[in-house]
């Protein structure tokens, strides 16, 4: 009996001896599963962190940071290292965005272009033909003035005299250098006023562009001329006798007489004495 008591203490105490075992290697298993999630009691603050940021995924690398200096910046990206995403002007911009944009453009801009220079051409074409003009009107006038100025002093004698001997051919060889309106007003004032008058006191007058006392060109000025007209300013000397007058009367005289370019030469448009 006293053997089987002790052969049941011994059983006994070798079942509690692997119970405690077994229980210890349970615990040593849990605590090693938590190693892996929870911080031990060591582990630092970054380590800790580090653990807990991945609980999951088994071996923790731990990095240092650089004891001097800290973590050095990263380069900044160069526009050729992102290709398609460097930046670009606006006509590229434009042209990916809308194709055929850019084309557009600049055909816009060469059709500007062109009618810029167009404009210029034709304002240029204008100025030159703008000067021409008014260098060949310069030059008509000049020519105009010594014209007009020949043909008033011829004119002045003829229009200006008359005999009442032959006033017909007197009158006839005036209007022969007469023209328009004024051509038309001597011809009714010489048939119904000078010719009558003439006739009854036998009245004759002539007439003489005054010259200096020491000779020279008839007395006579270009007050304004242009191509097709010209005012010419003379001193006209006029000698009248008829059965009023005893002996004969001088009259001096200052005529401005208005000459137009037509086409059997200059005529007299206008007399007007001063």
């Amino acid at each position: 009996m006293a053997k089987t008591t002790n052969r049941s203490r011994g059983s006994g105490a070798a079942s509690g001896t692997r119970r405690t075992m077994t229980a210890a290697a349970r615990a040593a298993a849990k605590r090693a599963e938590r190693g892996h999630r929870e911080p031990g009691p060591s582990a630092t603050g970054e380590e800790a962190s580090v653990q807990r940021a991945t609980p999951d995924a088994g071996r923790t690398l731990l990095i240092e940071p650089p004891q001097e200096g800290g973590w050095d910046d990263p380069p900044e990206p160069s526009p050729e290292s992102f290709g398609e995403d460097a930046p670009r002007d606006e006509a590229e911009v434009e042209a990916e965005v809308e194709p055929g944009s850019g084309t557009r453009a600049r055909r816009g801009r060469r059709r500007l272009l062109t009618a810029v220079l167009c404009v210029l051409l034709v304002a240029g074409l204008a100025a030159v033909a703008v000067l021409g003009w008014r260098y060949r009107e310069g030059a008509r006038a000049d020519e105009a003035r010594g014209q007009a100025l020949t043909a008033a002093r011829q004119a002045a004698p003829v229009v200006l005299s008359y005999d009442y001997r032959h006033l017909d051919r007197d009158f006839s060889a005036a209007r022969a250098r007469l023209t328009g309106h004024f051509r038309d007003q001597y011809g009714r004032t010489t048939a119904t006023v000078v010719g009558p008058t003439a006739r009854k006191y036998h009245g004759v007058v002539r007439a003489t562009v005054a010259r200096p006392t020491g000779g020279g060109s008839p007395a006579a000025s270009v007050v304004s001329a242009s191509a097709d007209r010209a005012v010419i300013l003379l001193f006209v000397n006029q000698v009248t006798t008829s059965t009023q007058v005893q002996g004969s009367r001088v009259d001096q005289n200052r005529v401005r007489m208005t000459l137009t370019r037509t086409a059997g030469g200059w005529k007299v448009s206008a007399v007007d004495a001063l």
